[in-house]
């Protein structure tokens, strides 16, 4: 709970800010601007986003992108099959300290502010499970002690459709910890051709921060004071409420629906998206705009359902279509008119 909500002039300095953090991501990937746009939404809520796409998409040069945007340190992890916990969150090494031998922490690429986990699904499970208590409590612990990530921290990941041979799929729990899963699409023609004329093979764009990384932790700041209204916050629920089976038409055919996390998750959400667009509260609009990147990954389908062709996808804007925004009985004049 926030000690007091955010004023007009705040959200709108916030919303010139991203306005500026967009322009700068625009150059680095064409015709992206609705994912752009959704990547920045989740940054801003304090959440981790997974980026899912054919390889050679652009998914990687949007992460980098936005580090030197926002000039925030970065490291990048390229997951394999042979890639253990330890390359992530560090390893104890045996030195000499004071003339006696003892096992020090050096700490692994996890430390920094923006991890570039790329190709997530290609390392074992075990090595992608290394992520949940850093994604989670952001700290890592090790030999029984526990080590604080800097702040900001957020994960960045990237994965190919597990239709692709050598991907191994996230384990549920580490799905459920991001905030976001956003589809990176193909390009068309146009973008294409608009490719070709303005970059190189081998040769990164260049981008100039846009924002201190002290501007940045404000933004995220001021995005946790936009008021939340109780109609909303009823409407979010019932949307999450909807995704388990027995609760909607809808749900047929769902295994596992959405936990409490995806409710509080659509909330941080809806608020970052508010704040991005200049007003002082969210709105049921704004539940709905992210209601798919939030539920999409967290609702389980049964084999039959999966069988027959539907999606998550499908499930959730289904769930759209027939949860009522509002949840109020008629007034007593309306009831008897109908």
């Amino acid at each position: 709970m926030t000690d007091s909500y955010s004023t007009d002039q705040n959200t709108e300095a916030a919303c010139q800010d991203v306005a500026r953090l967009k322009q700068a991501l625009n150059e680095v990937l064409f015709g992206q601007e609705q994912l752009i746009e959704l990547v920045l939404c989740g940054v801003i809520a304090r959440g981790h986003v997974l980026l899912e796409g054919l390889p050679g998409l652009g998914k990687t040069e949007l992460v980098k992108g936005l580090s030197k945007a926002l000039g925030l340190t970065t490291r990048r992890v390229q997951f394999t099959p042979d890639l253990l916990p330890g390359d992530i969150t560090g390893n104890p090494v045996l030195q000499e300290v004071d003339g006696r031998r003892e096992f020090v922490f050096q700490p692994g690429p996890v430390f920094t502010n923006l991890l570039l986990a790329d190709e997530i699904n290609r390392a074992s499970p075990k090595t992608q499970s290394a992520l949940l208590e850093a994604m989670q409590e952001r700290r890592v612990t090790v030999l029984g002690q526990t080590h604080t990530l800097p702040d900001p921290f957020f994960v960045l990941a990237t994965q190919n459709p597990i239709e692709l041979e050598g991907t191994y799929p996230l384990p549920e729990a580490q799905v459920d910890r991001f905030l976001f899963k956003l589809e990176v699409l193909r390009n068309p023609a146009e973008t294409l051709a608009k490719i070709v004329l303005h970059r190189e093979l081998g040769v990164e764009p260049r981008v100039d921060a846009v924002l201190t990384p002290e501007a940045f932790m404000r933004l995220q700041t001021e995005a946790r004071r936009i008021f939340l209204p109780e109609v909303v916050a009823d409407y979010i629920a019932r949307l999450v409420d909807a995704t388990h089976p027995g609760q909607s038409q809808a749900a047929g055919g769902v295994r596992y629906g959405a936990s409490p996390r995806a409710a509080l998750s659509l909330a941080s959400a809806a608020k970052a998206r508010a704040l991005m667009h200049g007003r002082p509260n969210a709105s049921f609009e704004d539940a709905q705009a992210l209601a798919l990147p939030v539920l999409n990954h967290r609702v389980l389908l049964d084999h039959s359902a999966r069988m027959d062709g539907r999606t998550s996808a499908d499930v959730v804007r289904a769930i759209l279509a027939e949860v009522p925004v509002q949840n109020l009985a008629l007034p007593r004049t309306l009831k008897e008119a109908v």
